[in-house]
């Protein structure tokens, strides 16, 4: 990824500059680095590894987006930013300070002032016990952002009025509202602290189809007035297009590609690109009906002995890929023929005779794991206090393939009848001192 110049001893520093440094290749005013950034979660054989060497810049005034399925990190990163979650390597630079790890409260302060979060979930991100007004008010009273009370109010009252809502609203909780005012509520609860990045993740994925317009020309009107810049975390490439500037897709924590919004429509070189945008819906029944979809099949790769990186192949456009897969993206790349994601079938044409067949569904690994096999605990205790029984039962399970409740029960009864060997072990030792002496 292109990096910039970083503010000198960024570590030290207790308060942010009033600029982040400038990208030696594009001009631009870096405000947001991600580096190299790893963030795992658990601890030794259970610990998962969530996102995995992401590195990306975000530029002052823009809209990033962030894209992939669910699960890819998306939202682990967004939190990540916000200073929810820890890095477990790498870094996050903020207008080219670090802010990932343990930073002065000063600086920490200022962190959570200029970076705010809309969430998924407008029901779930709202106290349901406070009214709008305090909602709206908490940054203001954290941060004493007004002169006066009269001043709040204001400031609160030209806030909800500008995503939508009325004053009168504002004595309400948000339980009175419907799911996409709600969403302005959130919306507006970051707006009011006058943040210079907001971190969308997903905000209309929980609305109406109707209602998903409305809030996102929130989104471009506020960028608009006010200069924010947006990391916009979503799923869904037929919204992410009209209000991207540039996209980072993200596949299982790795990056795997980056580029401007058009630029990765016309020329979606990885794999997983192109499947993406294969899966956008078309407005259209039939031509939906005889869409072939892009599948991707990770296995297509061999990294056993190239390993990959995530490389610019030019045009500002970021792959992640080995060697020999670099070179052919260039090739195609510098061909400028843009490429042909979606394929629409003839429905005229007879269907081949592989897509004709049913698809076998290997129902063996489903009925192998009955639905009540849980090892419950109880199973454990219960041959530990009576381990004949125990011993019964495991054969039991393990004959109908219950097999989590076999290991309990097998293992209660193993450790009931090591006490007891154990006991009686004891009671022979005393019993021959007893005789020796």
């Amino acid at each position: 990824m292109p990096t910039a110049t970083t503010v000198e001893n960024g570590a030290k520093l207790r308060h942010l500059p009033e600029h982040g440094p400038i990208d030696p290749k594009t001009g631009r005013e870096v405000l947001l680095s991600i580096r190299n950034v790893d963030i795992t979660f658990g601890r030794g054989d259970s610990a998962v590894k969530a996102v995995q060497n992401a590195s990306f810049d975000i530029y002052k005034g823009e809209t990033f987006s962030l894209v992939g399925e669910s699960g890819s990190g998306k939202t682990t990163i967004g939190r990540a930013v916000i200073r929810v979650n820890p890095c477990a390597a790498g870094e996050i630079l903020y207008k080219g300070v670090p802010i990932s790890g343990k930073i002065p409260r000063s600086l920490d302060r200022e962190v959570i002032r200029e970076i705010q979060m809309v969430f998924q979930d407008p029901a779930a991100s709202l106290n349901e016990r406070a009214t709008v007004d305090y909602i709206v008010s908490e940054g203001l009273y954290n941060f004493h952002l007004f002169e006066n009370e009269a001043d709040r109010v204001e400031k609160v009252k030209n806030m909800i009025s500008e995503v939508g809502l009325l004053p009168e609203h504002l004595t309400r909780y948000p339980h009175e509202f419907s799911g996409g005012q709600r969403q302005r509520i959130g919306l507006a609860r970051a707006m009011v602290m006058e943040p210079e990045l907001v971190v969308a993740d997903e905000p209309i994925s929980a609305l109406d189809v109707s209602i998903r317009a409305q809030v996102l020309n929130l989104l471009k009107k506020f960028q608009q007035e006010r200069d924010v810049t947006y990391l916009f975390i979503a799923h869904d490439l037929s919204i992410v297009r009209f209000i991207s500037d540039r996209i980072g897709v993200i596949y299982k924590g790795k990056i795997v590609e980056v580029a401007e919004a058009e630029e990765l429509f016309n020329f979606p070189l990885h794999p997983y690109t192109r499947s993406l945008i294969s899966a956008i819906p078309i407005p259209d029944p039939l031509l939906e009906k005889n869409k072939v979809l892009y599948t991707y099949d990770p296995s297509i790769h061999d990294y056993s002995t190239d390993q990959p990186e995530l490389v610019d192949i030019g045009h500002n456009h970021f792959v992640f890929g080995n060697q020999k897969e670099l070179e052919g993206y260039k090739a195609i790349r510098e061909k400028g023929e843009p490429l042909k994601s979606i394929t629409i079938r003839d429905p005229h044409d007879p269907e081949p005779e592989e897509q004709r067949k049913e698809p076998e569904i290997d129902t063996s690994g489903i009925l192998s794991a009955p639905v009540h096999d849980t090892g419950n605990i109880w199973y454990l205790v219960l041959s530990l206090l009576l381990p004949i029984l125990g011993i019964i039962g495991a054969l039991l399970f393990k004959k109908n393939n219950y097999i989590r409740n076999y290991k309990a029960c097998k293992k209660g009864a193993l450790i009931s009848f090591s006490i007891i060997g154990a006991v009686i072990l004891l009671f022979l030792i005393f019993l021959l001192i007893a005789v020796l002496l």
